[in-house]
């Protein structure tokens, strides 16, 4: 039972990663009935291919856990049908053009995708539409299964008391920092050169230059600009507002006007537009920091940490008013971490810490606030950051008392795994399945093969 809903618990939520895949043959055969659903080999082909196109090593026998990841969706799809469980049409748009935007990004453009695909995106859209409608499906059965799961203070201590002593697990040292991300703004005057820039880069395009090569040779959008600034087919959510404005209301051809986004200047050309969406190119030339801007937000900075010593205001009413960075912003200025599972928490392993970060607040105590520290960005952005080191937990066994909050969350699921699993095992006891004999030999499928599909 126990190995059956760690099974179940790990395969849920079946996402599939829709590489690409070849166009499905006309004659198939058919490796599993559950119910009223099948499952085809070129499917199971399909899911395997991928599996490989992520650089993971030859491995027959992993077609064993595809096929039952593919029979736990398929078990919670029929169950959806009986419970009316549906879909809208438009989280089905979004999920599909979000899996298209990852796929374009990682094979470097729509150009690229296609021909590895050998067809055209539009095409492959409409061919992945119904699995992911099918996974959304699945998972919306999935939550309603959960969603009522939840864990009292006594479980949590029951579930911790389940450890063996020497089995508890060593809690590396953890920090939860604050953070007040502040970015230089520049005068009218000092974005005017690269206005110009890009200005005087538009009206060589209008005069008959070449779009590409001025795009390949100038635009710092290092995304499109080895395609020529191509972006691809996108629609009105993918872009930010400014540039969906200017896109969404020019002709295949037309050239926009230089206009303003948080990336910088830019100017763009339509390309094609095919419904809702639209193929556009642009360049981009991104204002970069001045000296004088740098000395107006380190001066600001110091304001800021001044007020915050005096007590004028809280930390976290600082970042909401100060802080450039959105993610933290409106957290009390508290930067998360994702821990791998499905947490979003504030304690941060030391080794998870940018380290530049780790070593501002490293030496500070508990509570203490730095002064504003230079930085810049992946991106390149300069600005400075002030820095909350509101604890710091020393590395130590874990225990209940500092660690209720993670096994708080391991109780959760462990709740939710058992859920499932007797969902599961009552669902499979009562529902045709038959397996090809080919995958008789698969141990993690013969939990799947019911007595009523032996028969």
């Amino acid at each position: 039972m126990r190995k059956f809903y760690l099974i179940a618990s790990g395969l849920i939520c079946l996402f599939f990663n829709t590489q690409a895949q070849g166009p499905k043959k006309n004659i198939d055969k058919v490796v599993a009935v559950l119910g009223n659903n099948i499952i085809l080999l070129s499917e199971l082909n399909q899911q395997y291919a991928q599996f490989l196109n992520q650089g993971n090593p030859d491995d027959p026998k992993f077609k064993c856990y595809i096929l039952q990841q593919m029979l736990t969706q398929k078990l919670l799809k029929q169950q959806a049908e009986i419970d009316s469980i549906m879909v809208e049409e438009p989280q089905i748009d979004e999920e599909v053009d979000k899996r298209m935007r990852n796929m374009i990004q990682r094979a470097g453009g729509q150009e690229r995708l296609e021909g590895f695909l050998n067809r055209s995106v539009l095409q492959y859209k409409d061919e992945i539409r119904p699995d992911i409608k099918e996974q959304l499906i699945s998972n919306k059965m999935q939550q309603k299964i959960t969603e009522n799961v939840n864990v009292t203070p006594l479980e949590v201590k029951r579930y911790f008391e389940s450890y063996a002593k020497d089995s508890l697990p060593d809690i590396p040292t953890e920090f939860e920092v604050g953070e007040i991300v502040l970015y230089p703004k520049l005068t009218a005057a000092e974005k005017q050169k690269f206005k110009d820039k890009i200005e005087a880069l538009r009206l060589r395009v209008k005069s008959g230059e070449d779009f590409a090569f001025l795009a390949k040779s100038y635009s710092e959008d290092p995304g499109s600009a080895p395609d020529g600034g191509d972006l691809g087919f996108f629609d009105r959510q993918q872009m930010v507002k400014e540039f969906t404005a200017q896109a969404f209301k020019l002709k295949a051809g037309e050239l926009s006007p230089v206009f303003e986004s948080e990336h910088g200047f830019h100017f763009l050309q339509v390309i094609e537009r095919r419904g809702e969406q639209v193929q556009a190119r642009h360049i981009l030339i991104k204002p970069q920091t001045t000296p004088a801007s740098m000395e107006r937000i380190k001066l600001e900075a110091d304001t800021i940490y001044r007020n915050l010593l005096a007590k004028k205001l809280p930390f976290s009413t600082a970042a909401s008013l100060y802080s450039g960075n959105k993610e933290s912003q409106y957290n009390g200025g508290m930067i998360m971490f994702y821990d791998g599972r499905s947490t979003r928490t504030t304690f941060i392993p030391a080794d998870k810490l940018d380290p530049k970060v780790f070593l501002v607040v490293d030496t500070m105590k508990t509570g203490a606030i730095s002064q504003p520290v230079a930085f810049s960005d992946p991106d390149g952005k300069e600005g400075y950051k002030i820095l909350l080191l509101k604890s710091k937990i020393a590395p130590h066994k874990a225990n209940l008392e500092q660690d209720y909050a993670k096994f708080k969350e391991f109780a959760q699921q462990d709740k939710i795994s058992r859920v499932l699993s007797e969902w599961f095992e009552k669902r499979r006891e009562n529902t045709y399945i038959k397996i090809d004999e080919d995958y008789g030999s698969c141990d993690e499928l013969k939990l799947w093969t019911s007595p009523v599909a032996k028969k």
